[in-house]
């Protein structure tokens, strides 16, 4: 399992043995079942977590009870309130698994310790940092220019696998349309 945390790392920095084994000792794993949490909002946000097997969704309740889809997070993909994570405030939403589920954890001080004692796992963070921006401001302009059509077959075509792991109400809830309005445009 760590070796698929290895495997994604050297996708974008070498790593020779001593520096993996330096930064697997800052991971612990967990297993989590179906419909369990692993962040509540309102929490304190412990970890950040890089998915080995499973599926997740990470969701904003509204103050009318409303839950919102901001994203889903799959095998070999990270995922936390990094808001909360990082300031470490209280969540303002929930991360919580759609199938069983196995993630490698990291503490923020854990984090801060690699980043410190490795300088070459900076560069990996930001660009995993920057990808991540750039896949939010992506979805930014989609919101504000692409019709419900235009914006679900942008998932589609992005997220191939998810359309027959995620439910269609959650993947309506991420587009920002009604389940109704997914049926009709899926036909």
């Amino acid at each position: 399992m760590q070796e698929l945390l290895r495997k994604h790392i050297e996708k974008i920095i070498p790593l020779s043995d001593e520096d993996f084994a330096f930064i697997a000792s800052h991971f612990s794993t967990r297993k989590f079942r179906k419909h369990q949490f692993l962040i509540q909002e309102g929490d304190a946000v412990k970890y950040s977590y890089f998915v080995i097997s499973g599926l997740l969704k990470l969701v904003h309740t509204d103050d009318s009870g409303k839950e919102h889809v901001v994203s889903f997070a799959m095998e070999d993909w990270w995922e936390s309130d990094y808001f909360a994570f990082y300031t470490q405030t209280k969540a303002t939403m929930s991360l919580v698994c759609l199938e069983d589920t196995e993630v490698l954890c990291i503490l923020l001080e854990d984090y801060r310790k690699l980043c410190d004692g490795l300088q070459k796992i900076e560069r990996f963070f930001l660009e995993k940092s920057n990808f991540g921006f750039l896949g939010s401001q992506r979805r930014i302009v989609s919101w504000q220019t692409a019709n419900s059509k235009e914006r679900y077959e942008q998932f589609i075509k992005q997220y191939p696998s998810l359309t027959q792991r995620v439910p269609k109400s959650l993947i309506a809830s991420y587009l920002g349309v009604s389940r109704e309005t997914l049926s009709r445009l899926s036909l």
